[in-house]
């Protein structure tokens, strides 16, 4: 039960190093006017209607900031998603 312990505990301790690390590469890239991207995003409206039935209606392309990091990262006073992740998820409902 000691070594589960151990392990757990550097585990989590290598995850804040690495999310600290991934700030700091983050904190510089957007000093030097790097560290955001752009990813275009698809946008659907979801209508309510009679009967609990809902209608989908896309509405456009748009582009949407990320951060180019692993983890979401709080910049230019939003938490900006990861482009490696937009770019899988490039859909947004709304």
């Amino acid at each position: 039960m000691r070594i589960l312990e151990k392990i757990l505990r550097y585990m989590a301790i290598a995850l804040i190093l690495f999310f600290f690390a991934d700030w700091v590469v983050f904190a510089v890239r957007r000093s030097r006017g790097g560290g955001m991207g752009s990813v275009s995003v698809e946008q659907y409206l979801a209508t309510p209607l009679k009967g609990n039935k809902a209608e989908y209606d896309f509405v456009g392309m748009a582009d949407q900031s990320c951060s180019r990091t692993i983890f979401p990262q709080y910049g230019g006073g939003t938490w900006n998603t990861p482009c490696w992740y937009l770019q899988r998820h490039n859909q947004r409902w709304e």
